[in-house]
Formats: C-alpha cells, structure tokens, sequence
C-alpha cells in the first residue's frame, strides 16, 4: 500500500524530477502531481514518469496532496510554501528541497504562526545533484544513501519531524537534524564556497587558454556550469556564511602564495599534504 494517496512536486526540474522517480520506483504514492510555470517543463517531468500529471497553478496541483515538496529555486521557496499552506488539506505535510534554511524557515513560521492548526511545515535539503538541470537528468536513485538534513525549529511539531524524516528515508536517504543556522554555516564551507571557487576559476581562464585546459580544469569547474540564476539566488540568500567562508578561503591562499613567493618549500609540502590528507578523509567517507 502507498505511503500517500497524493503527492504535490513544485518545481519539476533535477530534484523534484528525482523524488517523483524516486516516489514511483518505491511505490509511496498513487498520484504525482507536478506544479510548474512552464508546461513544457511539466510534459518533459510526465514523459520520464516523474509525474502522472502536470499544472500550472499552485493551488490546484496541491488540493488533494498529503504531501508537498516545494523544490524551486531558493528565492521563491517560502512563498510557494506559504501559497500552498492555504490550498492543500489541512493535515498535509510541506517540506522543501532548497541549499539555505535560515531565512526559507524563518519566513514559513512567521507566515503560519497564526494557523498553527493548517498544514506543517518542516525545512528540508538533500545534499545531493548535478550540475545539469532539468527533469530529464532526473534519478530515482538520487538520495540513496545520501544525506538530507532536515531543519525543525522550536514551532515545529515533533509529528511532523517524523514524518519528513520517514519521507526521505523511504527515499533511501539518512537523515540528520540541524538548526537552520548551523545548516547554512555548514553548506556555506561544503558547497557554496567550492562553488564560489569553481566559478572565480573559470572566470579567470582567458577564452584563448582554453584549449590548454585539460582534465584538471574540467574536474575543479564542472559545477561551475550550474544554473547561474539558481546560484546568484542561493549565494544571496546565505551572504553572510558565504563571505565567511571566502575569508576562510582567502586565508589559505595567502599562505600558500606566501610560500611561493618567499621560497619556503616546507610550508608549501605542508599544505599540499593537508590538502591530500583531507580529500582522502572524505573519500573514506563514501558516497
């Protein structure tokens, strides 16, 4: 029997396209249903069987949803969130699926604070994708043993932590639980600065070295082709953990440029071998 009689996706596209796989492939639910703004995007989600059916408007593709996931760009999160609470069924659960929390979460519960009996609301971000967009490169493999972390707060219900926490465990995901705060801090070191980096690098490369740019090149900028609105929107939102992290960045190139300059090749191996030790404690990690 499905977890869910009805499932609500808004924004159709890499994630949202992989939890509508993901819900079919494990049959949690007996109807997908994807929001969109583009029709096109919403026939592209039902020819892969992401979605049994697609609708522009919001309030109609959640009317009968138990659950909705809001995965759109981080900017429009809380709104759509805050649109479909007054649609859906009372008793339905809202999560997401966006890379920053804080202010995503913040402007949920001031919204619902005056509707604490309607639709709960738990903040989510599975910490996996592509640099390529679209349903089309959708998996429903996606969240296998990957980690999702899920942000309650002091007004969220514990009902509600458990259910968004079996959602993506069903999903075949482990599930960790943080404060919209720490998540943002955290993501700002793990994702968004690697990304920030990858783009200052290939913003660097003169068009006319590029065909000097080999594997090194392609392996430290492939994110680097990501969606450049869905990441202006996500570096904005977390500024201030983003700056943070460029400073911690900016710190470890000046030692490693000090070293260069001044010929101090004890120091250079030290960071060199730091950095080794590091990516070798992750790849010990798995995926």
């Amino acid at each position: 029997m499905a977890e869910y009689d009805t499932v609500a996706i808004v924004g159709v596209g890499l994630i949202g396209g992989s939890i509508g796989l993901a819900l079919r492939e494990r049959r949690l639910a007996n109807k997908i249903v994807g929001v969109g703004r583009r029709q096109q995007s919403l026939d592209a989600a039902r020819t892969i069987g992401a979605i049994d059916n697609g609708v522009t408007n919001l309030a109609n593709g959640v009317a009968q949803a138990q659950l909705v996931i809001v995965a759109t760009p981080v900017d429009s999160i809380a709104e759509k969130v805050l649109q479909a609470s007054t649609a859906c069924p009372a008793g339905s659960l809202i999560t997401d699926a966006g890379s920053t929390k804080a202010a995503i979460v913040a402007a949920v519960d001031a919204g619902l604070a005056t509707r604490r009996s309607g639709p709960r609301f738990v903040g989510s971000h599975p910490i996996t994708g592509d640099h390529r967009t679209g349903p089309e490169h959708g998996r429903a493999d996606m969240f296998e043993d990957r980690l999702v972390v899920i942000t309650p707060t002091e007004h969220t219900r514990p009902a509600a932590v458990t259910e968004v926490s079996g959602f993506w465990e069903n999903l075949g995901a482990n599930v960790r639980t943080m404060s919209p705060g720490e998540h943002d801090a955290a993501l700002a070191v793990t994702s968004h600065l690697p990304h920030a980096a990858a783009v200052a690098l290939a913003a660097a490369t003169p068009s006319d070295l590029l065909p000097f740019a080999a594997g090194g090149w392609r392996d430290s900028t492939r994110i680097a082709g990501g969606d450049p609105a869905l990441w202006h929107a996500i570096f904005t939102a977390n500024r201030q953990h983003v700056l943070e992290a460029l400073a911690r960045l900016d710190k470890s190139l000046d030692e490693f440029r000090r070293s260069l300059e001044q010929g101090d090749n004890e120091c250079l191996m030290t960071i060199l071998e730091l950095a080794a030790r590091r990516k070798r404690e992750r790849d010990a990690l798995g995926d």
